[in-house]
């Protein structure tokens, strides 16, 4: 599936030790303005400012999360949202709290551990597709990728996602087609398991690979050959990475 593009040419390589946040960035499938990331702590806020285009808006970090919520109504009832503005508009998007506890909730949910995956996992995957803000894009065939989890209408319905607006389902929809994208990789990975830093990079590369590719595309891929994947996937990789290093920092900072 094709999410939309993003310039990512002012990213700048920030030592997580030296400033404790991740980089922000987002694969997406068009030329649209990055949603930066503004914490009220000093050194974090100038630690984001220095990976963020100038012109871009800033999200402002929120109040801590603190409710456990497993249901999806309990979630709902949890969650928080936010204004910011996107694409010069003024838009509605999760709170970072909100982000961390619905992304933990879903990889319990799918079950994640099972197959060497976790929330900050979750939490990357949406980073990469959408960074968190509802949006429609389409495959290059014209087929719609819908909402936070970027689902074309055949994918979602296998997911049994009804409605692709809704951020509880639809990241709880991902997590379970994230788990199935591990399930698939791991076979294609199983020789680099002597390396279980290897395997597990790997396997995030899987991950992406199948979440990120059609059918067609998917099966060329043998672990071994990612530099000659499409440069969209390879940015998706990349991306959630990075996102999933700052899903781990932000649970580390508002100790969701």
């Amino acid at each position: 599936m094709k999410s939309l593009r993003k310039n990512t040419t002012a990213r700048v390589a920030v030592s997580l030790a030296a400033v404790g946040v991740a980089a922000l960035t987002s694969q997406v499938s068009s030329a649209q303005p990055r949603v930066a990331l503004q914490f009220k702590a000093p050194s974090a806020a100038a630690a984001v400012a220095a990976l963020k285009p100038a012109v871009q808006p800033a999200i402002r970090f929120a109040a801590p999360v603190v409710a456990k919520a497993g249901t999806e109504a309990a979630l709902r009832s949890a969650i928080k949202f936010e204004t910011v503005r996107w694409g010069g508009k003024p838009v509605q998007t999760l709170d970072e709290g909100s982000r961390i506890l619905l992304a933990k909730a879903a990889a319990e949910k799918a079950g994640l551990g099972e197959v060497g995956l976790d929330y900050n996992d979750v939490y990357g995957v949406i980073e990469a597709e959408t960074s968190w803000i509802q949006r429609t894009g389409s495959s290059k065939n014209g087929t719609p990728n819908l909402g936070l989890a970027q689902f074309e209408p055949r994918t979602a319905k296998a997911m049994g996602l009804d409605d692709p607006q809704d951020p509880v389902q639809a990241v709880f929809a991902a997590a379970k087609y994230m788990k199935l994208g591990a399930q698939w990789a791991s076979p294609r990975i199983g020789h680099l398991k002597s390396d279980p830093a290897l395997y597990a990079a790997k396997l995030r590369e899987g991950v992406s690979v199948h979440y990120n590719l059609s059918i067609k595309g998917r099966n060329k891929w043998t672990g071994l050959n990612t530099a000659q994947l499409p440069v969209e996937t390879q940015r998706h990789i990349r991306n959630a990475a990075l996102g999933a290093k700052e899903a781990v920092e932000l649970a580390r900072l508002i100790k969701v």
